[in-house]
């Protein structure tokens, strides 16, 4: 667990943070960028992974 940090996704449509994950920096070096749905725009978007 001292290799996983917690990660918050970013909706790239309105910007709004709703979602948080852990991930391994060790193992994954890029951004993750994943489908999911924004509660403020009501469908599925895409969400980038912020800092």
């Amino acid at each position: 667990m001292s290799q996983d940090y917690l990660i918050k996704f970013e909706c790239s449509e309105c910007h709004s943070i709703n979602y948080h994950s852990h991930k391994n920096k060790k193992m994954l070096k890029d951004r993750l960028e994943l489908k999911k749905h924004c509660p403020k725009c009501k469908k599925h978007t895409l969400h980038k992974e912020t800092k």
